[in-house]
């Protein structure tokens, strides 16, 4: 076989490779919409701890008292929803932007079978937590919120890039440790929604998209 036929066999196979790829993957998912998400959860981890403190801060006793539990409950899980709403919006731009880029579908076969493994996780560890809320048992919130984000990455891994499966580890290893720690479940859930969202984008962009952009 020639060098010319050789190099053309080559080029086909990697080609044919490419297209099963896509095929059977969604590839769109965005390094930057880590970073951002990243970004978002530490915001709302400031400001989680802040209203935290003017709870048990003894030096605000009147803020305290008008402050019951419930309250603070609901203050709380307003915090988490306006960060999960922020993350999701900026996600999605992120992510159609880089298919656009593509010229890829941003909503196929494989980006629904991907959405619905990681909702049925997610929406059962949704359901878990707001049971421990509802009984007031704070303590393994956190760990559990890291826990069933790490399953819903592991168990979606297989319809987008594989290297999402590392921080799910990352995530459950995270969520395990926490549940030896519950005073310090703010932390830990910075941590794991926060720094280790952004150090994952980080790379995922220096590995899939850095060179698309300098190419341009």
């Amino acid at each position: 076989m020639s060098n010319q036929n050789q190099s053309e066999t080559l080029k086909e196979i990697s080609d044919i490779k490419r297209i099963m790829e896509r095929s059977s993957r969604f590839i769109s998912l965005s390094g930057l919409s880590g970073v951002v998400a990243g970004l978002c959860a530490l915001t709302g981890a400031y400001f989680a701890n802040n209203t935290i403190k003017n709870f048990y801060d003894y030096n605000h006793e009147e803020l305290t008292r008008n402050i019951g539990p419930e309250a603070l409950k609901m203050r709380l899980l307003m915090i988490a929803a306006i960060v999960l709403a922020a993350s999701l919006i900026l996600a999605f731009l992120f992510t159609w932007r880089r298919a656009k880029q593509n010229h890829l579908p941003i909503w196929d076969l494989t980006a629904r079978k991907l959405v619905w493994n990681v909702l049925i996780p997610l929406i059962s560890g949704g359901l878990f937590i707001l049971a421990m809320l509802q009984y007031s048992e704070w303590r393994f919130v956190a760990p559990a919120c890291l826990i069933f984000y790490g399953l819903a990455l592991v168990n979606g891994s297989k319809y987008t890039l594989t290297d999402i499966r590392y921080l799910g580890y990352l995530e459950i290893i995270l969520g395990l440790v926490n549940t030896q720690y519950t005073g310090y479940g703010l932390y830990f859930w910075a941590a794991g929604f926060g720094i280790l969202h952004i150090i994952y984008g980080a790379i995922m962009w220096w590995k899939y998209e850095k060179s698309v952009v300098s190419g341009q």
